[in-house]
């Protein structure tokens, strides 16, 4: 998992160099990527049976969304909770974080009949 993470996290800190100022800057992406994976782990809902080595594998496969959500998470900062914004004659509209979750498929639980 922690590949993973460090995969993100180095190609995040290449894409934003000229925003991250510090190591403090450097410490929050972490955490937003780090978020991002649990964030995406506990969409997918893994079941028992799902070993770590599954759930590794198929993290990686949700890498581009992890990578989109960290990012949405970075550039959001201080905005924290809005839709959009406006000042001065600019605007912005945030997409919504659950538009980049919803691309994730949770598995199913399979209840049994008692």
């Amino acid at each position: 998992m922690e590949e993973l993470i460090d995969s993100i996290f180095s190609d995040l800190k290449t894409e934003l160099n000229s925003e991250l100022t510090g190591e403090n800057d450097q410490a929050l992406l972490l955490v937003k990527v780090r978020n991002a994976v649990d964030d995406v782990e506990c969409v997918r809902n893994y079941q028992d049976h799902h070993t770590d080595e599954f759930k590794e594998k198929d993290l990686k496969k949700m890498k581009p969304i992890i990578k989109r959500l960290a990012l949405y998470d970075w550039n959001t900062i201080g905005a924290e909770g809005h839709s959009s914004y406006s000042d001065s004659g600019i605007s912005r509209t945030f997409v919504s974080r659950d538009d980049i979750l919803s691309q994730v498929i949770p598995f199913a639980t399979v209840l049994s009949a008692q």
